[in-house]
């Protein structure tokens, strides 16, 4: 290596010298010389931005499957919060109806901010039994009905299909002739 160098150091120096009595064939190979070590340098300094290029992108991947995690578990902080409104709320028929608006309002925000996070509520009016989206806790068998509609949402659900917080709990029916 030191042997390398020398050379190296002897070609750069030959080409920085007096050139007027330098042998052509000496002259060819100290370019030749240059000629190499720049190549490796170039060659060194393209590995190195592409290395720089790929840590840039892996941490940015890293970043946001950090930031997803805590959004994940800041939505996840907030599920208790809803239960216990909607809990009050289902009691709250004998409230004020300044106090039960209060609630309804307290609610709503708790479910803009899970919105905001990405888990907006999962809607069910009229659905049809969507096993991404819904956990049946209960079937009721119903003729009157078609079967795998939601009667009842015993908990709401936020999230979409890709990006599911929790799903709603939900009593679905089936016909009687159906196992």
């Amino acid at each position: 290596m030191v042997e390398e160098q020398n050379e190296d150091t002897r070609a750069v120096d030959l080409l920085n010298d007096d050139l007027t009595d330098v042998p052509p064939e000496e002259m060819r190979a100290a370019q030749a010389a240059v000629a190499a070590q720049l190549e490796t340098a170039e060659d060194r300094w393209r590995r190195a931005a592409a290395d720089y290029d790929n840590l840039r992108k892996r941490m940015a991947r890293e970043i946001q499957t950090v930031r997803e995690q805590e959004r994940r578990h800041t939505a996840k902080a907030f599920l208790p919060v809803v239960d216990g409104l909607d809990r009050a709320l289902s009691f709250g028929v004998d409230l004020d109806e300044g106090v039960l608006g209060g609630m309804q309002a307290v609610r709503a925000q708790a479910a803009d901010a899970l919105r905001a996070l990405g888990y907006p509520e999962i809607v069910i009016d009229g659905a049809e039994f969507d096993p991404q989206l819904h956990e049946a806790v209960s079937v009721v068998e119903d003729a009157s009905v078609p079967s795998r509609s939601i009667l009842a949402v015993t908990r709401p659900g936020f999230g979409t299909p890709e990006r599911m917080l929790r799903p709603a709990a939900v009593v679905v029916t089936r016909r009687p002739d159906e196992e």
